[in-house]
């Protein structure tokens, strides 16, 4: 272990920089495929959670619907892409088919989807129409496909994986190109009260052969892991490795997802996934319980601030629009974030290789941000910030593991440098960006972030 390293010994990635910095070092430990630096730069994005229980008041449906209980009046995928563009959000990841079996499309392996309904006169396509908006909003479309399914006569029996795995090639060959699949390790009983063995290494490869650009997410991966909890929290600690082969959807040990595994086998970074309401669909009873901005404001940081990407559930309404109760919400947390992190007090004077910025002035600042390179490998144990005010150096935050990502806050001060110590590494760190911003006042976060 690396301990106080002399702050000229590491290498900050900075194409700004006057002095070119040193040759980095070898990659260390487990790396990110590229698909998985692709999917660390998203950040932000929706799970719209829409279907059957948007109809019928439910979280879990039977699977015993009628399928003419699907029956939005208003469905405009469009207006769901231009206000998640508007927000802030690079994709939009939907609930193709819930426990209940209903498929948002005309599934060839299902009697139990919107072909059998009167909608559109049974020849609409949810996943056609969200597919078409995301491409006229540069939005990037992931598909939620949950392998428990209420409805279908196979499920619990070997046939139905093979279903299943025609279900998921169906999905992912008409749809365009796909980011992230996303498996929901629930597994109960199907109609013949049986349950399912599931066959997840069948699924994943059919998702490889189809869709190799996609990441799968599930609570064991195999590209990216839950994050332990629904509440928008990753850990304070977070690494992007885990020993995967110890873990599987369903897992039990949700405290290891939250924090990841310093040294794990395995790139396997968390996302956030959390409803702006109580519930995952639309409940007309939650429309006056959409979270609070400064909710949304902890849960940003919580999770973006914490290296973990965030996966913001927007429940779709019984028109088939998003709610201007959640839309409205989602606006002010994007001005906010913006009124925050556009004007990065580094930038005019990048730091160099010793991680130490000058401001140019007395520059009142409240957060700093730190990105380890993730192409190398993550690194970084612990590290400390220090500003200048008045000619003295004081220590304003300290922090464990950096990543993808870390923003630490602190009370306003009027600094005209700005240092990071890296108190504790694995391998000597590669830093790829240190920045300064100002949060507006009153938005202090809490003392424990």
């Amino acid at each position: 272990m690396y301990r106080y390293l002399l702050l000229p010994a590491i290498c900050l990635l900075f194409s700004a920089c006057t002095t070119p910095p040193p040759p980095p070092p070898p990659p260390y430990g487990a790396l990110p495929t590229p698909q998985q630096v692709e999917w660390h730069d998203m950040k932000y994005y929706a799970f719209v959670h829409f279907n059957m229980n948007t109809f019928t008041d439910k979280e879990w449906g039977e699977g015993q619907e009628s399928p003419n209980t699907f029956a939005p009046t208003q469905l405009d995928c469009e207006q769901w892409a231009r206000i998640c563009k508007a927000a802030g959000m690079k994709g939009i990841i939907l609930t193709a088919k819930h426990h209940d079996g209903f498929c948002l499309w005309p599934s060839k392996y299902s009697t139990h989807t919107v072909a059998q309904s009167a909608w559109k006169e049974g020849k609409g396509d949810v996943l056609r129409d969200l597919s078409a908006a995301c491409k006229k909003y540069g939005l990037k479309m992931g598909i939620y496909i949950s392998p428990w399914d209420r409805n279908h006569p196979a499920y619990g029996t070997p046939e139905y994986n093979e279903v299943f795995k025609n279900t998921l090639r169906e999905v992912l060959t008409q749809y365009g190109e796909i980011f992230e699949v996303w498996f929901d390790g629930a597994n109960g009983e199907g109609p013949n009260g049986k349950k399912q063995v599931y066959d997840f290494p069948g699924f994943i490869q059919v998702v490889r052969e189809t869709q190799p650009k996609a990441v799968i997410f599930s609570d064991a991966g195999p590209d990216i892991r839950w994050v332990g909890n629904e509440q928008g929290i990753a850990g304070k600690t977070n690494w992007a490795t885990l020993n995967r082969d110890d873990y599987f959807p369903g897992t039990p040990r949700y405290k290891e997802l939250t924090e990841g595994n310093r040294n794990g086998t395995h790139w396997l970074p968390a996302e956030v996934d959390v409803s702006i309401r109580p519930g995952w669909y639309y409940h007309s009873a939650q429309d006056t319980a959409v979270k609070s901005l400064k909710h949304l404001w902890n849960i940003w940081h919580a999770s973006i601030g914490r290296g973990a990407n965030l996966l913001l559930n927007i429940p779709v309404d019984r028109r088939g629009l998003i709610h201007p109760a959640d839309s409205t919400r989602m606006m002010e947390l994007k001005a906010l974030v913006d009124s925050t992190y556009t004007q990065d007090y580094c930038s005019t004077q990048p730091p160099q290789p010793s991680l130490e910025s000058d401001l140019g002035k007395a520059t009142p600042i409240n957060r700093v941000e730190v990105r380890e390179e993730l192409s190398l490998g993550q690194r970084v144990d612990s590290f400390a910030v220090d500003v200048m005010t008045e000619g003295k150096w004081t220590e304003v935050a300290s922090g464990t593991t950096i990543g993808a990502g870390r923003i630490l806050s602190f009370p306003t001060v009027s600094a005209t440098r700005i240092r990071l110590r890296i108190l504790s590494t694995m391998a000597p760190p590669v830093i790829r960006q240190l920045s300064a911003y100002r949060a507006p006042q009153g938005w202090e976060l809490p003392e424990d972030m």
